[in-house]
């Protein structure tokens, strides 16, 4: 079975980030009911991609993605190796950390206004605070903790204090220590504070108030928003253990959304909505594992065995859903099946001489508007995706080339933000599900 994949009206047909730039806007103006109160509707924010701001052609931006994804699948590799007790120069625990797509809110009263890195691959809420012994650039003033009337810190007996994989306590207050695995950390101290979602006040989120920050990868925002499984998370915190988010593809002119609280569920109105369940990994409880059971190419359901992606009992291995890597990365074992059936079905030469950071590209019929491509279908438990050919399949008339928006990993596979475009996608931590809506961002 194949799909038509069109040249004619883009050349980017299934681009591999999202680049739009829109103001946040809010659906609501209700507010959080108590201290730590359960979020009485929810709120909704655009988002924009850490890349929008940036001259930067298409191509330029996709290899962008494409090296933070390799950095990010590295950090995973050695968290994984962390846990396992297999690395011996871990000095820290280790996070994922970084993301793909930026949040605009605000921290204290008065409100100090910034972007968030926005991340479902760990769970600590953090910015820049005075006084910084070291902090990067940033294009919004630096958070001034005295300036504000609801800073309070957290005491060391504190449940987020005891939360955090690595604190010490001074004065009676909580000191942090979050690593991002590539010599990326924030320190400081924790704190609460009021965050302001446009007209959604939202008072005592826990948050770390760095004062320490280095690293690559942070100065796209002012800090990060972790929307992970754990106790420190914002989905978390809010209790109503419910978010989604819809991203768009770079050449369309609709926003990507993020939705938390009772209105990220999905409108029966938009489509078929498959489920499937999350998976617990005690070793690494933050992150979105899901069951994937096989592959289909075209008309064929590759010959990958379905342990190839299960979670193993040291904590390795497994598949994690994540908003915050560019494309998907399969264990390599099954990734090779792949590439041998893509080349098989897509009847093109395979290119061997352009630079696109990509594993697998093939060179474009001259004169072509249009060329077929396979079908691609991921079998997760209880939810076959169907996903359409731009979400898979990158395309780049001016190189003549057009590439499988995939790659290869070891241990850990991540089904990653192409793959996921123009989905609503549901995280639901009560019922320990995601579930995936095929339809256009701006229906919801």
């Amino acid at each position: 079975m194949a799909l038509l994949y069109s040249l004619c009206c883009v050349s980017f047909s299934a681009l591999v980030i999202v680049a739009l730039y829109v103001s946040p806007v809010v659906s609501t103006s209700r507010r959080v009911l108590g201290d730590y109160g359960k979020l009485e509707n929810g709120f909704r924010v655009t988002l924009k991609h850490v890349d929008s701001s940036k001259n930067l052609t298409k191509w330029e931006r996709i290899q962008r993605g494409i090296k933070r994804g390799n950095h990010r699948l590295q950090r995973l590799n050695a968290m994984v190796l962390a846990a396992s007790g297999d690395s011996a120069e871990v000095q820290a625990p280790i996070v994922a950390g970084n993301g793909e797509f930026l949040m605009d809110l605000s921290i204290g009263t008065p409100p100090n206004s910034y972007s968030a890195i926005l991340d479902t691959g760990s769970d600590l809420i953090w910015t820049q605070c005075k006084p910084c012994t070291q902090c990067f650039d940033q294009s919004t003033p630096i958070f001034d903790p005295q300036k504000s009337s609801t800073f309070t810190k957290l005491s060391c007996s504190s449940d987020l204090c005891e939360a955090l994989p690595q604190s010490t306590c001074s004065d009676g207050s909580c000191e942090y220590l979050y690593s991002y695995g590539d010599y990326s950390s924030t320190q400081g101290v924790m704190a609460t504070e009021t965050f302001k979602f446009d007209s959604v006040s939202v008072p005592n989120i826990g948050f770390g108030c760095g004062e320490d920050n280095e690293g690559d990868g942070f100065s796209q925002g002012a800090g990060l928003v972790g929307l992970g499984r754990g106790p420190l998370s914002l989905v978390s915190q809010l209790k109503e253990p419910k978010f989604s988010y819809c991203l768009t593809a770079m050449d369309e002119t609709q926003k990507s959304l993020l939705l938390m609280g009772s209105i990220a569920s999905a409108n029966e109105s938009l489509g078929e909505m498959r489920t499937t369940p999350l998976i617990r990994n005690p070793s690494q409880p933050s992150f979105y594992y899901l069951s994937l059971q096989g592959i289909t190419v075209g008309s064929t359901r590759l010959p990958i065995k379905e342990s190839t992606f299960a979670l193993e009992d040291n904590g390795s291995g497994g598949v994690i859903i994540d908003s915050g890597t560019t494309i998907t990365y399969l264990e390599q074992a099954a990734f090779s099946v792949l590439k041998k059936a893509f080349i098989l079905e897509m009847k093109l030469p395979v290119d061997t001489l352009s630079s696109t950071g990509l594993d697998l590209c093939f060179t474009l019929p001259s004169g072509s508007t249009q060329v077929e491509v396979p079908k691609l279908v991921f079998h997760f438990d209880g939810a076959d995706l169907d996903l359409p050919a731009e979400n898979y399949m990158i395309a780049d008339s001016s190189s003549g080339v057009i590439c499988l928006a995939m790659g290869g990993s070891s241990g850990m596979s991540i089904f990653g933000n192409v793959q996921q475009q123009n989905m609503l996608v549901v995280h639901d931590l009560e019922k320990e599900t995601v579930s995936f809506v095929q339809t256009q961002c701006q229906n919801i």
